[in-house]
């Protein structure tokens, strides 16, 4: 699903900016923003396109934010840190390698599903710009952490050996990733469900 599919220009449902004191909090704003971006593109969509969505005037975005890519960073962070948050209380626990991996996956489930805009929006940059960059070098931290405890498990003879201890790590997170593409709340389970389906299937498989 491509967010590029749909022409801004031709979204009639757009609004014609208002003029004069922004109707906005930061919060709401930042949600509208978010979703314009998922449904566009971060670098297909303008600040002329949010005016549009928002039904505000430029100037009355920049009474928010100072930029675009302001409004990118904010979002970001959201999602970073909220999984972030998951991975430090996880790697505090005195747990084995393994159940800090089931409780990590746990974990990212619940986050994806609670900031499903946020995340989706994270896990569709390309790079482009040190905003970008800066939160791809974050999500590699994460990976690397989820490498290091496949790691670990293979060695203390919890987990398979005869797995990729690189190629183990993406596939888990991969899974969670691609909940973004299906899942509905309210039809598609519940996020207890969710996060209990992927932990065992995950570790039915690899567990020795």
């Amino acid at each position: 699903m491509s967010p590029a599919s749909t022409s801004p220009a031709s979204d009639g449902a757009a609004a014609a900016p208002k003029r004069g004191r922004p109707g906005y909090d930061r919060e709401t704003l930042l949600s509208v923003c978010v979703d314009v971006f998922n449904r566009y593109g971060y670098d297909a969509t303008s600040m002329g396109t949010l005016s549009k969505h928002l039904g505000i005037s430029k100037s009355a975005i920049y009474h928010h934010v100072e930029s675009k890519e302001a409004i990118l960073g904010q979002a970001l962070d959201r999602a970073l840190d909220s999984l972030e948050a998951v991975f430090e209380s996880v790697l505090a626990s005195d747990h084995g390698p393994v159940n800090k991996l089931e409780a990590i996956l746990d974990g990212s489930v619940r986050v994806l599903v609670d900031q499903m805009p946020y995340v989706t929006l994270l896990l569709r940059l390309r790079g482009n710009s040190e905003v970008e960059e800066a939160a791809l070098q974050r999500r590699r931290t994460l990976t690397r952490t989820v490498e290091d405890l496949v790691r670990e498990a293979q060695e203390l003879g919890e987990l398979r050996t005869d797995i990729s201890g690189k190629s183990a790590p993406r596939l888990m997170l991969g899974m969670v990733n691609s909940i973004v593409d299906w899942y509905q709340p309210g039809r598609s389970g519940t996020v207890d469900q969710l996060a209990a389906t992927v932990v065992t299937m995950v570790f039915s498989g690899l567990r020795a």
